[in-house]
């Protein structure tokens, strides 16, 4: 729909695979288009589009920026598709493959496509058609202007309108659209979980994997609203003299992009009670409107709290007392949290003399509140009013041994956060590491799930919770993921913290092993100081 488009033909693992790097999907988010929700290309480009080498990256932060080329034209996807004679008719339609659609983490500050991982031509050797999409980060992705043009969520809608752009244009890369499955990590999976929730991404999609992270928060508390995200943006509006109230979404648009990406109070975080979220995911699993006819894989690394506390709560490497680790927990941004009763069962057993017990007990609650409670009850929730839905659960147990030294994840530090990226896309393949064959049954593992809805055959990894007379009583069955452990089933390994400890803290679930949070009626709110420090 946009013109003629050159890529180029890579051998790759002994196959040949056509990439297409940097297609643009999206007309330039420049000049009076900035803060404002991604426009179609309507008029087809006169010349071929080059497609042979990277693009730019979305403008984020000069301090935490990836070595990239950084620019506002940056709506860009990239494809990567078995050529011809390749593969076998496996899809709905003949010859045309399955699609994956990856959305990058980097909490919605930072990332690219343009990355070492930002390569999809492993997955596409199993008979796959691989997009990857480029989406506008920090302010250009998230302020929010009051208006129906500026909605806020830009991020959100970018990738709303590269998916449209596959389904419409994928059968010329030879992919499937009718067989689309969307993932993510960490602010990816965040994104995902978006778009099941999101009624404007029905019909998009056909399965989704969700590797760390969700939307489900404190189902007492709304998320940012229209009115906390003005204040915001306006906020910010002031800091670069744009004071008046009826021009200062255009003074914002005259400013330097190179300055607006160091401003750092206006933290992206998706906006609800909006357009593209109406509801929160625990109303709209109550009254069942979602993707309720979609497939779900989702999942946690053991240790997701490690280097996640360690970097934005440095001081739990150093608590030296019951007391200071209490304290600790009262600042974490996230909101009505009991601090006494958090620091009662997280240290129960503990050595509160060692500061590294109390280091990682810290690291457990963090995990546990942040990421891996969040995942697994919007999977428990998304299973128990999906009864037809395959929903299949992983706790990831194996450690990153070529990203996570590069990112700081010691040895001490466990499983981190994002350690199972590297195998999902094969580097241990291309760098011939000892890892190879275990990112070869990962990539087989989640190319299935995108073929036939199932991870595995022959029933070695079964659903979260089965369905049947019986399934009010059913134990949540949940894979380990580590080449030491390939067939271990786990029941529950949550039955204390989420499902106990948690439970009524994110869900309406009647669970009485939960501790009882404050519930005083009232509709509340997060504070924006709070959200200037939620998405840390």
């Amino acid at each position: 729909s946009i013109g003629v488009v050159r890529g180029q033909t890579i051998n790759v693992l002994n196959k040949s695979i056509d990439q297409f790097l940097g297609i643009p999907f999206a007309e330039p988010p420049v000049g009076g288009l900035r803060f404002r929700k991604p426009q179609p290309i309507n008029t087809p480009f006169k010349e071929v589009i080059d497609a042979t080498k990277p693009k730019n990256s979305c403008f984020q932060n000069s301090v935490t920026a990836l070595p990239v080329i950084q620019s506002e034209d940056c709506l860009v996807l990239s494809i990567w598709s078995p050529s011809k004679g390749n593969g076998r008719k496996t899809a709905s339609k003949p010859g045309l493959k399955p699609v994956m659609f990856w959305i990058h983490g980097g909490s919605l500050r930072i990332g690219s496509i343009f990355t070492p991982t930002g390569d999809g031509s492993v997955l596409s050797t199993q008979d796959m058609v691989v997009v990857f999409t480029n989406y506008r980060v920090g302010p250009f992705g998230w302020l929010y202007g009051g208006t129906e043009n500026e909605p806020g969520n830009l991020g959100l809608y970018d990738q709303l309108l590269a998916l449209k752009w596959v389904r419409e244009n994928i059968e010329k890369f030879g992919g499937d659209p009718n067989q689309m499955t969307i993932f993510g990590e960490s602010a990816g999976s965040w994104s995902v979980s978006a778009h099941v929730l999101s009624p404007l991404s029905r019909g998009l999609f056909k399965r989704a994997i969700l590797e760390s992270g969700t939307l489900l928060g404190n189902k007492d508390v709304r998320g940012l609203t229209t009115e906390s995200a003005l204040i915001q943006s306006k906020q910010m509006a002031k800091s670069f003299n744009c004071s008046d109230d009826h021009q200062w979404l255009q003074c914002l648009r005259d400013v330097d992009p190179k300055e607006l990406t160091v401003y750092m109070n206006l933290q992206p975080y998706p906006l609800h009670d909006s357009q593209f979220l109406p509801i929160s995911a625990q109303q709209a699993f109550k009254t069942h409107d979602y993707s309720t006819d979609i497939d779900i894989l989702m999942g946690i690394v053991r240790d997701e709290g490690s280097l996640l506390a360690h970097l934005f709560y440095p001081k739990s490497d150093s608590l030296n007392s019951s007391q200071e680790f209490e304290a600790l927990v009262k600042t974490v941004a996230i909101p009505q949290l009991d601090a006494k009763a958090i620091t009662e069962f997280y240290l129960k057993g503990v050595d509160t003399s060692s500061a590294d017990a109390l280091k990682k007990a810290f690291w457990r609650f963090y995990g546990d509140v942040r990421m891996i409670c969040p995942t697994y009850l919007f999977a428990k929730q998304f299973a128990k009013s999906s009864p037809k839905s395959n929903v299949f659960f992983y706790d990831w147990t194996y450690g990153s041994n070529i990203l996570g030294p590069l990112i700081g994840c010691t040895k001490d530090m466990g499983v981190c956060h994002g350690g199972e990226v590297e195998y999902v896309f094969g580097l241990p393949i291309l760098m011939h590491t000892n890892d190879s064959e275990f990112s070869e049954n990962v990539i087989k593992m989640w190319t299935n799930f995108a073929k036939k809805g199932n991870p595995m055959d022959n029933n070695k990894w079964p659903r979260l919770i089965e369905t049947g007379r019986l399934r009010s009583r059913s134990v949540p069955k949940i894979k380990e993921i580590n080449p030491s452990a390939p067939d271990h089933i786990m029941e529950n390994p949550f039955a204390e913290t989420c499902d106990g400890f948690w439970s009524n803290y994110f869900t309406s679930d009647q669970n009485r092993r939960g501790i009882q949070w404050l519930n005083d009626g009232k509709n509340h709110t997060i504070p924006l100081s709070m959200i200037n420090r939620l998405m840390g």
